[in-house]
């Protein structure tokens, strides 16, 4: 059994080595193409939003709760409103229809 834990451990060591390393190695210039920097300038935005959305939704006691937190976050946010700001509402809107639901 130890073994093969350690053998996950030098599998998962060498990808996530080689996922660094070969972007690295393989691009050396800058990239010109417009739609490449494009697509790598949002991907990390993408990759967080992805993360994040099943979370919105499963975190509380009723996804309900958590798309109406959801929309209105993204009302907030839309009309500028800042993060803390934005975070603080969507938590009280869990809370009060949590509150009602449960």
């Amino acid at each position: 059994m130890m073994d093969s834990m350690y053998l996950y451990l030098l599998v998962m060591s060498a990808v996530t080595i080689a996922i660094r390393l070969v972007p690295l190695t393989l691009i050396r210039g800058e990239i010109k193409n417009t739609f490449l920097r494009s697509f790598l300038y949002y991907v990390p935005y993408v990759t967080l939003a992805v993360m994040t959305f099943p979370a919105i939704l499963s975190a509380t006691q009723t996804p309900t709760a958590g798309a109406l937190a959801f929309l209105a976050g993204i009302a907030l946010a839309w009309y500028g409103a800042s993060l803390f700001k934005v975070s603080a509402a969507c938590c009280l809107i869990v809370f009060g229809v949590e509150l009602l639901l449960c």
